[in-house]
């Protein structure tokens, strides 16, 4: 009876739930960012972002770190647990995060969100020691013991998450089917070629996505800050306590294309695929390029420099596994008459999504659309044995390659 008791309860989830927030939890989460204990010096760098992130919450325009702060905010206020660990994760690898404030004088630290109301949920953020095995297994077993909470492991870059790739391989990606034992540990992992060399650039998604199968976990791209916000607000609801492995941007934390409105936080739910908003007439698109993560942002840079915003459509894939074929199939339906269909990574074509979604989207899609075959030209990188090259010049050389095989 003892063992009995031991044994967490999974609690039955919802198979769709809106992710919405309310505008009071918009105001109390933005209140919090301005708000410190008497005497509590913080660095004059740091309060100015405080401030923006706090105007932003309620004006607009939103980036990815305050997504996320909305995200693990709302959650804690609708009684969640929320923990995240890393090895730079209070104040986030490229200081976009500040989950945590430091006193310049006397070193205390203040955390905003454990501050949103008398009656929420805990919230512990911790900076690890280096090492991704130790944190990844400990998160992982928090995770299954405690299946109410909301638990994030991140990695400085994604590269390093190959530091932990027993857990990931033994655990991770094959527990449940092994012992039946559930995890919904969240990985996120920083991913995007922007020149920073191979141990700097590649979450290794290709490796993910291999161990795929069973919808034992999911691999997700998002591409915008509410995306983001609603795919973690679905996690915590509605996942059935599997992993979810989430390539987090670098530099897309701070592009000025990659932001969301504060309206879209307090409407809509978590969506699989995005369409192009920019395409108000489908008859007039010539070109259908399939994308996911940063990629997406610079075909569409890119794109609407060369002025053919209305004849190329870029279509992102924010879930990668499970196959989105059923939440693809209306989007290819407003382009069924395009016959050049390319699908677009910033990956070597050895890696990335290109070699799993090659193979399984088409096949996923023809179960929702029987008629139509998705026939798909990969626009990618070269193969490599290393995620990326170590060279500026040879980077920025592959990239303009890359977006003009795509758009030219």
């Amino acid at each position: 009876d003892d063992d009995y008791r031991r044994v967490p309860y999974y609690p039955t989830k919802p198979e769709e739930r809106l992710t919405e927030i309310t505008p009071e939890m918009v105001q109390t989460i933005a209140n919090v960012h301005t708000q410190f204990p008497e005497g509590f010096t913080v660095h004059p760098k740091v309060k100015p972002q405080l401030e923006r992130r706090a105007a932003a919450i309620l004006e607009g325009p939103i980036d990815w770190a305050t997504a996320e702060i909305m995200a693990i905010g709302s959650l804690l206020m609708e009684h969640r647990p929320v923990r995240l660990t890393g090895q730079d994760s209070r104040r986030g690898t490229f200081s976009q995060r500040f989950a945590a404030i430091v006193d310049r004088v006397n070193n205390d630290a203040w955390v905003p969100l454990k501050h949103l109301t008398e009656d929420q949920a805990t919230f512990e953020v911790w900076d690890s020691l280096l090492s991704e095995y130790a944190g990844l297994g400990f998160e992982y077993g928090y995770s299954v013991a405690r299946p109410d909470a909301l638990v994030l492991w991140e990695a400085q870059f994604g590269d390093f998450a190959n530091g932990a790739q027993t857990i990931s391989d033994e655990f991770v990606a094959s527990g449940n089917a092994k012992w039946t034992q559930k995890s919904g540990v969240v990985l996120l992992l920083p991913h995007g070629f922007e020149g920073q060399g191979p141990d700097h650039s590649s979450s290794r998604i290709e490796r993910w996505l291999q161990l795929c199968a069973e919808n034992a976990l999911a691999v997700c791209q998002p591409s915008t800050p509410a995306s983001h916000f609603h795919l973690l607000r679905q996690h915590a609801y509605v996942n059935f306590h599997r992993p979810v492995v989430i390539a987090t941007p670098k530099s897309m934390l701070r592009n000025k294309l990659a932001v969301s409105m504060p309206q879209d936080f307090t409407s809509g739910k978590w969506e699989p695929v995005l369409d192009d908003p920019a395409i108000t007439d489908p008859s007039k698109v010539e070109r259908l390029l399939i994308c996911s993560g940063k990629v997406r942002w610079d075909l569409v840079a890119a794109r609407d420099a060369r002025g053919l915003t209305e004849k190329i459509a870029i279509v992102s894939l924010e879930r990668l596994y499970p196959l989105a074929g059923r939440h693809l199939a209306p989007i290819i339906e407003r382009y069924r008459h395009v016959t050049d269909v390319r699908f677009v990574q910033d990956e070597p074509k050895n890696q990335g999504p290109w070699p799993f979604t090659s193979v399984h989207l088409p096949v996923d899609l023809k179960k929702h659309l029987p008629d139509y075959d998705l026939v798909m030209r990969p626009v990618t990188r070269p193969w490599s044995s290393a995620p990326s090259v170590g060279s500026a010049k040879v980077h920025k050389e592959q990239e303009d390659l890359l977006l003009s095989t795509a758009l030219d």
